[in-house]
């Protein structure tokens, strides 16, 4: 009998050793989850329960843990151009989305094709760049450009350009969006335009250099600029 006891006794202890590690589990599972703001207004102050932000009393929204199990570099960040959902026609009239890009340093610029005054001075200035850069590099490299003028540069139309301009190897890739879409991404550059003319538009002169990931890190403006810290950067980041 106290035998039988003793053993009763053992198995209630390791029946609530048990119950205490599984609660442990659960209770370390759920430490993962943290609020922060959606606008950064404390930077990285994050909260463990949700709520609202006492700066700008924006919804906390939920975000990793430093400590979660999941790799960060594989994933996206706020920033990064893959979000946009828009999707997009390239030269060979492929469909894709941005996040289609990922994993090359992307060198990109807004253009037109029908454009006789800055955009061949900017094309001009994407071919100074990549010849600037070691042939090892460049297949780590891709070089688009997004036409601000989707009614006119038709997938036939840049595919007509980049065969004249000697920009159709593999690493050029030329984009054709929807009028919203374009507006959309040239927010996100900080690049504007504007029609004035049945086939002219006004347009910052602006080349943006974005990590593997699509975050924006460089940006070079104007014509025939020194572009030499922008090959630095683009030789970094591949």
């Amino acid at each position: 009998m106290k035998h039988l006891k003793t053993i009763v006794t053992i198995c209630v202890m390791v029946l609530t050793l048990a119950s205490c590690n599984s609660n442990k589990s659960d209770n370390s599972s759920e430490t993962l989850a943290v609020f922060q703001c959606p606008m950064q207004c404390e930077e990285e102050i994050t909260y463990s329960e949700p709520g609202s932000c006492p700066v700008c009393k924006m919804d906390l929204q939920a975000v990793e843990n430093q400590n979660s199990k999941e790799v960060e570099d594989e994933g996206i960040s706020e920033e990064s151009i893959f979000n946009l959902t828009s999707k997009w026609h390239t030269e060979e009239d492929e469909e894709i989305q941005l996040e289609d890009l990922k994993g090359k340093t992307l060198v990109m610029v807004m253009i037109y094709t029908s454009c006789k005054a800055a955009c061949p001075r900017l094309v001009a200035d994407m071919r100074h760049i990549e010849s600037q850069l070691p042939k090892s590099n460049i297949e780590n490299l891709r070089f688009v450009l997004v036409s601000i003028d989707p009614k006119t540069d038709t997938p036939e139309r840049l595919k007509a350009f980049a065969i004249e301009n000697m920009m159709d190897d593999k690493q050029w890739t030329f984009l054709q969006g929807t009028e919203s879409s374009v507006q959309e991404f040239a927010n996100v550059l900080a690049v504007k335009y504007k029609k004035i003319s049945p086939i002219d538009f006004s347009h910052s002169n602006i080349i943006s250099v974005f990590n593997p990931k699509g975050e924006l890190i460089h940006q070079q403006e104007g014509l025939g600029v020194d572009n030499k810290e922008t090959v630095e950067i683009i030789i970094q980041q591949t």
